[in-house]
């Protein structure tokens, strides 16, 4: 079985994201139970696992692999499926790939940056967007678990976006939505905070919450990932 659609061009360049920190640093910033192993990576891009967090069924917080391209439940055949990299935070309460994972299966994404583009197609600059004081970034996930008829299983999950705001709208109209640490109960606790509540936590950070840094253009291949492109 293969995993779904693949994403065009265009959602590779548009959908990246790093994860350079050590695991300590990630489960001290989410308050985990268990983190499963995942090694400093530059270049994150669709169809890759991903760490997530989320809450096991005893509210534990747990940091889990599972692949970024969403599919639900209710697909029959993933192959069949376009893969849904990202999510519209103003939408999430309607559309059916995504409002089950709303209510039930809410999700943050660790992060320590995204990229963002700017130039002509053939000679892109890309651009890291950090927070603002070098530390840990949470996006608005949601995940999805797929049971194929063989009994094969799939965990998969995309990125809630919404409105670019200033610091990032001069290289796009759309960034990933970042909870705040006060409010990751809030976004995980599918049990005691309804969908539409927790919807109103997706809005555009503050201006001035990230910094923009132009890096390597070997980020342009999502095949590089081996070092800090802002090294260079």
């Amino acid at each position: 079985m293969s995993l779904g659609g693949q994403p065009t061009a265009g959602d590779w360049m548009a959908a990246r994201y790093q994860l350079a920190a050590s695991p300590e640093t990630i489960e001290s910033a989410f308050g985990l139970s268990h983190c499963d192993p995942f090694p400093p990576r530059y270049n994150i891009a669709p169809t890759q696992p991903v760490l997530i967090v989320r809450e096991d069924r005893v509210a534990q917080r747990t940091a889990v692999l599972v692949r970024w391209g969403l599919i639900p439940s209710w697909v029959r055949d993933p192959d069949d499926f376009p893969l849904l990299i990202e999510a519209r935070g103003e939408s999430v309460l309607e559309k059916p790939s995504f409002r089950g994972a709303m209510r039930h299966k809410r999700c943050l994404v660790p992060a320590t940056g995204f990229y963002k583009w700017t130039g002509a197609q053939r000679a892109r600059q890309p651009h890291l967007l950090k927070e603002a004081g070098d530390g840990l970034l949470a996006f608005a996930g949601l995940w999805e678990d797929w049971l194929g008829a063989d009994g094969s299983e799939l965990q998969t999950m995309a990125i809630v976006t919404v409105a670019a705001n200033a610091d990032v709208s001069p290289f796009h109209d759309r960034m990933p939505a970042i909870i705040p640490s006060q409010h990751f109960e809030d976004w995980l606790g599918v049990r005691c905070v309804e969908a539409k509540d927790a919807a109103g936590l997706l809005a555009p950070a503050p201006v001035g919450a990230l910094n923009a840094i132009a890096v390597s253009q070997t980020m342009n291949n999502p095949r590089n990932d081996g070092s800090d492109p802002t090294e260079f």
